[in-house]
């Protein structure tokens, strides 16, 4: 695809602007505006997307700053991502997506009974499958693209939210946000991972892998909400903390520590929700809730599948044997006592009915909260000290 860009004459960021959206690591395909109908030599490929790119001033505002803490939803692909593992069902409403645009383009044909018994058995297909999903498809569709993400709940459940940005030591790290905003009547602090929902987003929030900054910067939040008095509510989406040479330079395990133990220490209610990945430290880092919420089809563990695999048997072929075999699903989960609660996701997972999910998501936080509102600081400490210290007890016993 390189090659083709650059037979066009064409730069990665004007390609991404121009409707190019590559899906994130472990996702397939992509999705794209033609730049022609038919073949077209170079310089008409490039006119063309020039000319795409200038309509309405799409160039200028697609340079404009956006704040961080909204979601840029330019490039959200408004086509259905579908698994592996999901291929019989699009083929299904492929069918009826066909059916009804022959409807549409010509009224006489009659096929309503033919697309009602195909809706009626894609349907059906969707439940069976998402009633016995393995842990590996389980783990493919924590990781969809389309899965709402930290901002997409803060967006929705949050009123007034002011992001707070740095850590007052290095600098900013846009992986972890967070911020101050009306929940429900109280004021509350979110702070959580962000992927991104497009390529842009992607990079500049590192697909959710957060550097030191990150955590310090969480630390100084938490704090700043026990100071306040405020409830700490966070959520985890995130393949691990970044492992690059910047981050082992400025310690990210110290980081990772530290604000484990803020969590921990923290004496005001935290209430922790695992909405997608909840891998190795970088998730847990900011889950040592007083209570731990999981998404149904959401997965959390010390390690990736992969990084199982490859550590056991030395290659990540292994993958979907290592994910069964710790026990990273939210069902098993809440059997050894790790989580809480385990939050239903719609049929077909969480991204396909977003507002669905992230209202009951809040309508769980809220009740949550509304638990631990008459416990002191010390009470509050103690439980959650409690509720960590009998971890692995039911897997002994």
């Amino acid at each position: 695809m390189a090659q083709v860009f650059a037979a066009l004459g064409l730069r990665r960021e004007d390609v991404a602007l121009a409707g190019f959206v590559t899906a994130g690591p472990g996702t397939a395909g992509f999705r794209h505006l033609p730049l022609a109908s038919g073949p077209v030599d170079k310089g008409a490929g490039a006119g063309q997307c020039a000319a795409h790119l200038q309509k309405k001033g799409a160039r200028d505002e697609a340079r404009r700053p956006v704040p961080h803490w909204r979601p840029d939803r330019r490039c959200r692909s408004a086509m259905h991502t579908y698994l592996d593992f999901e291929k019989p069902i699009a083929e299904l409403e492929g069918k009826v997506q066909e059916l009804k645009l022959l409807a549409q383009e010509d009224p006489s044909v009659r096929i309503g009974d033919e697309v009602s018994k195909l809706e009626q058995k894609a349907s059906q297909l969707l439940q069976e499958t998402y009633a016995s999903l393995t842990p590996w498809q389980k783990v493919q569709v924590a990781r969809h693209p389309a899965r709402p993400h930290f901002l997409d709940y803060v967006e929705r459940l949050a009123e007034d939210f002011t992001p707070l940005a740095g850590d007052r030591v290095y600098g900013e790290d846009s992986a972890i946000v967070g911020g101050i905003g009306r929940f429900r009547g109280r004021s509350v602090m979110f702070v959580g991972h962000e992927k991104g929902s497009d390529t842009q987003g992607r990079i500049k929030h590192n697909f959710g892998m957060a550097r030191p900054e990150g955590y310090r910067k969480a630390i100084r939040l938490m704090t700043l909400a026990e100071r306040f008095g405020i409830p700490v509510v966070t959520l985890a989406d995130t393949s691990g903390a970044y492992p690059g040479m910047e981050s082992e330079e400025r310690s990210v395990a110290e980081a990772i520590a530290r604000s484990t133990d803020r969590c921990l220490s923290l004496g005001v209610p935290l209430i922790s929700v695992i909405i997608g990945e909840g891998m190795s430290g970088g998730a847990i880092g900011i889950a040592c809730g007083n209570r731990v919420l999981m998404l149904e089809h959401s997965i959390y563990s010390v390690i990736s599948p992969e990084g199982a695999s490859s550590i056991l048997w030395r290659s990540s072929d292994k993958a979907k044997e290592a994910a069964t075999a710790m026990k990273i699903t939210a069902q098993n989960l809440h059997e050894l006592g790790v989580i809480d609660r385990i939050l239903p996701e719609p049929v077909g997972g969480a991204h396909r009915e977003r507002n669905q999910m992230i209202k009951e998501t809040g309508d769980a936080i809220a009740e949550e909260l509304k638990g631990l509102e008459k416990l002191d600081a010390d009470s509050i400490r103690r439980v959650r000290r409690e509720k960590f210290l009998a971890m692995g007890r039911i897997g002994l016993s």
